[in-house]
């Protein structure tokens, strides 16, 4: 009897259905859960008052990021939420025995940036986050999405969640990217094409050619941004670019355990006849640097575009936030972006901190100087990265352009520690989100990829990095 081709996301999810029932969530198995300290008080607690333990400590990580300074780490945290929150999580840990990389601990760093480059994350697998940029560990091929403090209690006490199964979407990109289009500029543009919903309720994988030449670290920032145009997540096939990058990482397959699961792992892709709910496709070329001007990430523009206007949007409600979103960024539609003064230059966030995207900075930034009165904060995603970025020499390049380097952190992705941008300040910031206040009360966002971010760096306004590159 011929077999149903399926998608890879329906082949992983399929293996991991525990029990289902019609018309109901699917009891689905977690493989990995990682945590840190934001979402996870409430949940440890749900656990002490009904007297159940961890599940299975084995298959859950901790680390601190959130909350956690990027200077001084080695000192007591002074804001009162961000050390209670933080000693919470330590509290916790020893009291269920799961292990944590807090703070000093050679492992520590943002949640997934840490899965993959410590090898917890592998292809296959099902992985939770009370955060909603899980969706990052879906380019090793995996369904991986974020979850609610209640669900994080769910999977401690279970090692399982209850899930309705979303709906399948395929975005092909094939062709040859251009001068300066990175991945980050590849998810901008997707976002901008389709909208902050135009994936709601699909879970999407990324495929064609631009997809299939890319670095783990280029589709990490692609997965991770799929929640911004409301998708559950997004995935891309493993190959040979994801194997190469797993083996010899700390929680990688050994000697057989590694040829069982590397011959497992070459059966994770969708069936050539394989039937999505929703497909796209792009041509790589139609792909310029891109920025965003306005208050969500779907609000992007090529960085030589003007920025729209009011008879540009398609109806009512998107005029109104269209004049929120101006109101707010103090800017005006019909005029460019690019010259425009920046105060702050973030490089950093689990979208774009991780050694490549430090590479790539270094390139653009070699025996320059940033102008006076600009700020560059540079915040690896891990204390492994921050290693490497000294090791590699790219620390003093960064400190004779005028850059501040910082200890391994979420920063001023978010403004929940003390890193937040000033109000009514511009910031160009290799992050995912540019919502009001995001990054700090007040705060400006343009978000870029980094190699944008670093040419306005050097020239303190939004700057097209192509007049960088020979």
């Amino acid at each position: 009897m011929k077999k149903t081709p399926r998608t890879l996301f329906e082949k992983i999810w399929d293996q991991h259905i525990v029990f289902q029932k019609d018309d109901y969530p699917a009891v689905l198995y977690i493989d990995a859960h990682l945590i840190h300290e934001v979402t996870s008080p409430q949940a440890f607690n749900g656990l002490k008052n009904r007297g159940i333990n961890v599940f299975r400590t084995h298959r859950t990580w901790a680390t601190m990021d959130h909350n956690v300074p990027t200077i001084d780490q080695d000192k007591p945290i002074q804001e009162e939420m961000s050390r209670k929150q933080v000693a919470m999580l330590q509290k916790n840990c020893d009291e269920f025995g799961i292990s944590l990389y807090g703070l000093g601990h050679p492992n520590q760093g943002i949640v997934h940036i840490i899965g993959p480059e410590l090898g917890i994350t592998k292809p296959g697998m099902t992985i939770v986050c009370g955060d909603s940029h899980t969706s990052t560990h879906g380019a090793f091929g995996t369904i991986s999405f974020g979850i609610g403090t209640s669900e994080v209690e769910q999977v401690l006490a279970s090692q399982s969640i209850l899930q309705y199964k979303p709906k399948t979407m395929n975005i092909k990109i094939d062709g040859k990217l251009g001068k300066g289009v990175t991945s980050k500029d590849i998810i901008l543009y997707i976002i901008a094409k389709i909208s902050t919903a135009g994936g709601t309720g699909h879970f999407v994988e990324y495929s064609g050619s631009a997809i299939n030449n890319l670095s783990m670290e280029a589709r990490m920032t692609i997965c991770n941004m799929s929640i911004e145009m409301g998708a559950r997540g997004g995935m891309i096939a493993p190959d040979e670019i994801t194997f190469a990058y797993i083996k010899g990482r700390p929680f990688a397959p050994k000697g057989k355990e590694w040829e069982k699961a590397l011959a497992y792992w070459k059966t994770l892709k969708s069936d050539k006849d394989a039937i999505y709910d929703k497909e796209l496709f792009i041509d790589a070329t139609d792909i310029e640097p891109m920025i965003t001007y306005g208050t969500n990430p779907a609000m992007g523009m090529k960085i030589t575009e003007t920025i729209p206007t009011e008879n540009d949007m398609e109806n009512e409600n998107q005029r109104h936030n269209f004049r929120d979103a101006m109101e707010y960024m103090g800017l005006q539609g019909g005029k460019p972006l690019l010259g425009q003064k920046v105060d702050y230059v973030f490089l950093g966030s689990c979208t774009n901190s991780r050694i490549e995207d430090y590479r790539s900075i270094a390139k653009i930034v070699k025996g320059k100087k940033k102008p006076e009165g600009l700020t560059v904060f540079v915040v690896p995603g891990s204390a492994h990265i921050v290693k490497q970025i000294e090791k590699e020499g790219l620390d003093r390049i960064f400190i004779d352009a005028g850059f501040e380097m910082r200890s391994a952190g979420c920063s001023a992705c978010l403004g929940m520690n003390d890193d937040k941008i000033p109000p009514g300040k511009y910031c160009i910031s290799t992050s995912n989100r540019n919502f009001q206040g995001r990054q700090g009360p007040g705060a400006r966002t343009f978000l870029a990829s980094p190699i944008t971010a670093a040419a306005t760096a050097i020239t303190g306004r939004v700057s097209d990095v192509r007049d960088f590159i020979k």
